[in-house]
């Protein structure tokens, strides 16, 4: 229920303030009540007026700048001041001044954002590739439309398209633009609303307009056989994925695949970049492979800069004496935004209606728009000659007596009565004597009668032929499709994105993006995890650590080696040695928990390296048991991170020890919190298929119990400790109060 509180009527104070009503009342409401009120009219705008284009190509910010500039004889005449362009389009576009110059940089040919720009620049327009290239202020470029918008606004004063006010209904605006083409294909359109949004890829233009035509010619057209694929205006190389591109045309939906032109100059060993995918920019392109090269994944490459200049993008990588051009390559698509996937979202206002449309509807729904366009378009001809027709008729009348109508005018005594005297003398309506009343003088002979109303049979002929276009769709088709042709014609240029093939990939193992190289890995207690190369452990091998923290795990390996982290949560996070930064020994390293994205309260029990999963692991439990379970349980024919069930949960984990590979002995020493150690040959527990087996009891304790500490000895420390071993488990063991504790377990 909604709760009021009634204001109190304020006290007299000598003002002449005016007690309000209903003022400070307080009313409790539902919250999803609040946001129907408020928002939804918000959301719905931001949707319908703002963030998705319509059948036409355009979003209300683009259409209101473009005709602005239609208006401001842009499109024939010279080119003026952006910042006048900006101004004038404020009475259509109640935004501030940097929105709008923004949506005409975008616009602009030298922006180089749209395969077909629609504004002409002249000056700074910044670049859609780089990140950080600004453009100049309005004051100090030009603009005017380019000749393609002739196609835009074709016979938009012949009532083809709808007009409503502007927002303080001083003038009319155009709802959509009666476009000659499919425009909505041709260009680039990302828009985010709320709770949708869109993002349209360009189409080469002679394709779409091919593509159309077959389509209104058949409406079961193959579309792929016509429309190849996206068109980027950066150019690059387009994966051809025919099931994905089919998908993408059926759906509206999907991700296409673009990658980098490049170029090898062996001379001065250089990887010329010089386009790169539409959706990433040069910035990001140098800051990820510079993340890479910090990284240690790309030892190939020794230096990077930019090189964009007035001869457009360039991207210079320098390699080593050694490396394979090629090969980096494919590393650095695999890498870094080289290569990069363009997410396709057709989403499109049909009507006032968001809609996902594949590319065949998006025809279909552009081609009934169209067709609309060309019968009002035709309508108005056909109004407009039958009006002229009408007083060519009135005229003609006048032809059989012009004295007569002369004389009609010059004895009417007043001029008000002059029309309906020509009326009633010749039979004729009010607009024809109207029309015939404004002929001048010396316009009354003969001569221009007769060349007026010549065109009367020319006349009829054109309204005959119009009302029967207008009644066989076919024939407004025919003259879509006409234009298209010849917008294709005119306009049409071939195509920047190339395609590649999966044949002209190359399949490489995964271990070649990896430098191999000798490492030190470091495990501390507390779970922080240090790789350092030999050459830095050589100048400080003095460990940082936390307070309290010490070093449990030190393993002399390679960059390329498998690295198994054992919880205890049961679990195991699997990972490389190269996915973790190089360090020095007086830094803290990275914090394992944190950088596999442990669980909250989830700890590093134990960590094992391997390069092939081959060989045993023994776990020992804090109930005595052993479990000797094949490290290739570990392994996965897929790219798994975490693997569940790693071990058994029935007792707590105490020690994860790595058998060798040899077949040698394998000396295991347990020891109890009862002061007794039982030493004996991991050959006498057998071997387990599952992970997360319980295993064999291997030593014998008493009630309350439990083994606090497991390690592998080597043979000459297992001969000096033999008092301790026995020949077959369970065994309670030997008193062990002078066994000195570990310090610090070894994976080798």
């Amino acid at each position: 229920m909604a709760r009021k509180k009634q204001p109190e009527k304020p006290r007299s104070t000598g003002h002449t303030d005016a007690y309000i009503a209903g003022a400070g009342v307080v009313e409790e409401e539902k919250i999803t009540e609040t946001l129907e009120k408020n928002y939804m009219p918000y959301a719905m705008s931001v949707i319908v007026s703002r963030a998705l284009p319509e059948i036409d190509g355009f979003k209300p910010s683009h259409r209101k700048l473009l005709y602005t500039m239609y208006k401001m004889n842009l499109l024939t005449g010279g080119l003026t001041k952006s910042a006048n362009v900006v101004g004038q389009t404020m009475r259509l576009n109640p935004h501030g001044d940097a929105a709008i110059y923004e949506t005409m940089v975008r616009l602009a040919r030298g922006n180089e954002a749209l395969l077909h720009p629609y504004v002409q620049s002249k000056g700074n327009f910044g670049k859609a590739y780089s990140r950080d290239m600004a453009y100049a202020a309005s004051r100090y470029t030009e603009v005017k439309l380019e000749p393609i918008c002739h196609e835009l606004f074709r016979d938009i004063d012949k009532d083809t398209v709808d007009f409503v006010p502007n927002y303080d209904n001083t003038m009319q605006e155009p709802v959509l633009f009666p476009t000659t083409f499919p425009t909505i294909l041709v260009n680039a359109n990302v828009g985010i609303a709320v709770s949708m949004a869109s993002s349209v890829c360009p189409f080469n233009l002679t394709e779409v307009c091919e593509t159309a035509i077959a389509c209104i010619k058949n409406p079961e057209h193959d579309i792929i056989s016509t429309l190849k694929g996206p068109d980027f205006p950066g150019g690059g190389f387009l994966y051809y994925d025919e099931e994905e591109l089919q998908k993408i045309y059926n759906t509206g939906r999907g991700s296409v695949r673009v990658r980098s032109k490049w170029t090898f100059h062996k001379a001065d060993r250089c990887l010329e970049i010089t386009e790169i995918p539409y959706s990433t920019t040069v910035e990001a392109i140098m800051d990820k492979v510079v993340d890479c090269i910090k990284q240690g994944k790309l030892r190939e490459v020794s230096y990077i800069r930019d090189e964009t200049g007035l001869d457009g993008l360039k991207i210079a990588i320098d390699l080593k004496r050694d490396a394979d051009p090629e090969k980096v390559m494919q590393k650095l698509f695999r890498m870094t935004p080289l290569q990069d996937s363009y997410s396709c979202n057709f989403n499109i206002l049909v009507g006032g209606v968001p809609k996902v449309m594949g590319v065949r509807e998006i025809l279909e729904e552009w081609t009934a728009f169209r067709m609309e366009c060309v019968r009002r378009r035709l309508f108005f001809d056909l109004q407009k000659k039958k009006d002229k027709l009408h007083l060519l008729l009135g005229l003609e009348k006048i032809l059989l007596d012009i004295d007569k109508a002369i004389r009609i005018v010059r004895e009417t005594e007043e001029e008000a009565d002059v029309v309906p005297n020509l009326m009633i003398g010749f039979g004729i309506d009010e607009v024809q004597a109207e029309y015939v009343a404004e002929i001048k003088l010396r316009h009354l002979n003969r001569e221009y009668i007769l060349k007026q109303t010549r065109e009367t049979d020319q006349l009829k002929a054109e309204i005959a032929e119009i009302e029967d276009i207008l009644k066989d769709p076919k024939k407004i088709q025919k003259i879509i499709i006409s234009e298209l042709k010849e917008t294709a014609k005119k306009y049409g240029q071939p195509r920047k994105t190339r395609f590649y093939y999966a044949s002209d990939v190359e399949e490489e193992q995964e271990d070649e993006d990896i430098p191999d190289y000798p490492v030190n890995l470091f495990l501390s207690e507390s779970g922080y995890f240090k790789k350092i190369i030999p050459a830095s452990l050589r100048m400080n091998s003095e460990q940082k650590l936390k307070e309290d923290d010490r070093m449990v795990c030190h393993l002399e390996t390679n960059n390329r080696i498998e690295l198994l982290f054992f919880t205890s949560q049961q679990q195991v996070y699997k990972t490389r040695a190269s996915e973790f930064a190089e360090t020095k020994a007086s830094a803290m390293g990275d914090y394992v928990p944190a950088k596999l994205g442990f669980a909250e309260g989830e700890i590093v029990v134990q960590m094992i390296a391997t390069e092939d999963y081959s060989g045993d692991l023994l776990f020992i439990f804090a109930n005595g048991k052993v479990a000797r379970v094949p490290l290739s349980a570990y392994a996965t024919k897929t790219n798994r991170k975490k693997l569940q069930k790693a071990y058994s949960n029935k007792s707590p984990l105490v020690q994860v020890l790595q058998l060798p590979k040899i077949d040698a002995p394998a000396h295991v020493l347990m020891r109890s919190d009862g002061k007794r150690a039982v030493l004996f040959d991991a050959a006498l527990v057998s071997l387990k298929t599952t992970r997360d087996t319980q295993g064999v009891q291997a030593m014998t304790l008493k009630s309350k119990q439990l083994v606090k500490e497991a390690r592998l000895l080597g043979d000459e420390e297992a001969e000096e400790l033999k008092k301790y071993r026995v020949r077959s488990i369970p065994a309670a063991g030997g008193m062990a109060k002078d066994l000195p504790e570990v310090g610090q377990m070894s994976l080798i």
